[in-house]
Order: C-alpha cells, then sequence, then structure tokens
C-alpha cells in the first residue's frame, strides 16, 4: 500500500505525518487515546502544562506496554512448557508401541 499525508491534532498541536494508509486507522485511534488521557488527566489534576500532560500520559503508556510485554513473556513459557509436556507424552506413547 501506498503512503498518504495526514494532520493528527494531539494536545491542540497540529503534526502533519506521512503514514502507510493501512497504519491511518490505528494512528488516528492512537491520538484519540492520547487526547483523551490528557483531557482526563487535565480535569482530575490541578496541572495545567501540555508538556507536563503530556509526559504524564507517556509515563501511563510505557507502563502499560512493559505489563503487557511482560504477560505476554509468561504466557509464552507456559505454552512452550505445555508443548514439552505434550510432546514429553506423545515421545513416551509412541516408545511403548
Amino acid at each position: 500500500m501506498g503512503e498518504i499525508s495526514i494532520k493528527i491534532n494531539i494536545a491542540d498541536r497540529v503534526y502533519p505525518l506521512k503514514v502507510n494508509m493501512e497504519e491511518e486507522e490505528i494512528i488516528r485511534r492512537a491520538a484519540k487515546l492520547i487526547n483523551d488521557r490528557v483531557k482526563e488527566y487535565q480535569e482530575n489534576y490541578a496541572v495545567k502544562d501540555k508538556q507536563d500532560l503530556l509526559s504524564m500520559c507517556v509515563l501511563h503508556f510505557a507502563t502499560s506496554a512493559l505489563k503487557a510485554e511482560k504477560r505476554v513473556g509468561a504466557d509464552d513459557t507456559q505454552v512452550a512448557e505445555k508443548v514439552y509436556q505434550l510432546d514429553h507424552l506423545l515421545t513416551e506413547f509412541f516408545s511403548k508401541q
């Protein structure tokens, strides 16, 4: 797919971007998530500086990404263990025949 030019508004600033067509929806959704989080922080905390609000958003999303990465790693370990157990059972079964 080709590249397209879009404009994304984050925290009242417009950013022109060139993105792959298949990524446009994801980028727009990400910008909406950021803007929603900025608004939430602005309403719930006595923080007015956009830079501080964006920093709080970055911390939130980075923490979420690291937690998700940790969960995926744990899931991968569990899947690998199950595959090993199945392999062991199949090896035992076929060696008895």
